[in-house]
C-alpha cells in the first residue's frame, strides 16, 4: 500500500486545553499527517461533555452544555464523524491528541484515575483498533486511556515524567517509560506510541518535535 492509500482515524474530545482536545496537539497531529502525505478522518464521540471551562478565566461555567462532536467539529473545520461511525477496515491507524477532554470527556481519569470508566464508543475503537493490529498512536495525557483499555496486555506508553500519573497508568497493567518532549515510546509487540507533548512542554514548537516522530513512527508500522 503507498503513502497516498493511508488513512488515519484521529479521535477528538472537543475544543479546548481545558475541556477538550489541545488544539495545538490536535493542529500539529492533523498537520504532521497531511504533510506525511497521509489521509485523515476526524471523530469524536456525540454526547455532552461533563463540564464546560472558560478558556479565558479558567473557570467552570455552570450553566452552559457543549457538545463534544460539535465542539471537535470547530478543529476539524466541521470535516468530522460521530465515533459511534468508525469502521476500522477503513482505517491503517488511529490517534488520540492529549487535552483534558481525553481524561474528561473520553474518559473520566482525570477524577477516578486507574478505576475510571471509558466511553462505550472509545472503548470499542481502542479494542477493535487493538484486535484488528492497527498502530495505535497516544498524547499528552491520551495514553492513560489507552492504559486503562489495554493495560491488561501489558502496554508500555508514557505520559513524560509525572510521578502520580505514572503511578496510577501501572495500577492498569501498563508498564510506564519516561520520555522527554521531542522523544517518543514505542511499544513495538503492541503497535503503540506515545509522546508527552504538554504533559513535559512549553511551547507549540517542542510539542511539534515529539508529535512529528510519533506520525513517522506510526507510518513506519502500519
Amino acid at each position: 500500500m503507498s503513502v497516498a492509500e493511508k488513512k488515519i482515524a484521529v479521535v477528538l474530545s472537543g475544543c479546548g486545553v481545558f475541556d477538550g482536545s489541545e488544539i495545538h496537539e490536535t493542529v500539529c497531529t492533523l498537520l504532521n499527517i497531511a504533510n506525511s502525505g497521509v489521509q485523515y478522518q476526524c471523530f469524536a464521540p456525540d454526547m455532552f461533555q461533563p463540564t464546560v471551562i472558560n478558556h479565558y478565566t479558567k473557570t467552570q461555567v455552570v450553566d452552559e452544555k457543549r457538545n463534544i462532536l460539535a465542539e471537535a467539529a470547530r478543529i476539524a473545520r466541521g470535516d468530522i464523524k460521530s465515533l459511534a461511525t468508525f469502521n476500522p477496515d477503513l482505517f491503517n491507524a488511529v490517534i488520540f491528541p492529549g487535552g483534558q477532554g481525553a481524561a474528561k470527556n473520553l474518559c473520566d481519569f482525570a477524577s477516578r484515575g486507574a478505576s475510571c470508566k471509558v466511553n462505550p464508543d472509545v472503548e470499542k475503537t481502542i479494542i477493535t483498533a487493538y484486535e484488528k493490529r492497527l498502530p495505535i498512536g497516544a498524547i499528552c495525557i491520551a495514553p492513560a486511556l489507552i492504559a486503562r483499555v489495554l493495560g491488561k496486555y501489558g502496554i508500555t506508553v508514557t505520559i513524560g515524567n509525572d510521578a502520580q500519573t505514572a503511578a496510577e497508568i501501572e495500577k492498569t497493567g501498563a508498564h510506564h517509560q519516561i520520555c522527554q518532549t521531542d522523544g517518543v515510546c514505542v511499544d513495538h509487540n503492541h503497535k503503540i506510541v506515545t509522546t508527552p507533548a504538554y504533559m513535559l512542554a512549553n511551547s507549540i514548537a517542542d510539542i511539534n518535535k515529539g508529535i512529528q516522530k510519533l506520525v513517522e513512527e506510526i507510518l513506519k508500522i502500519c
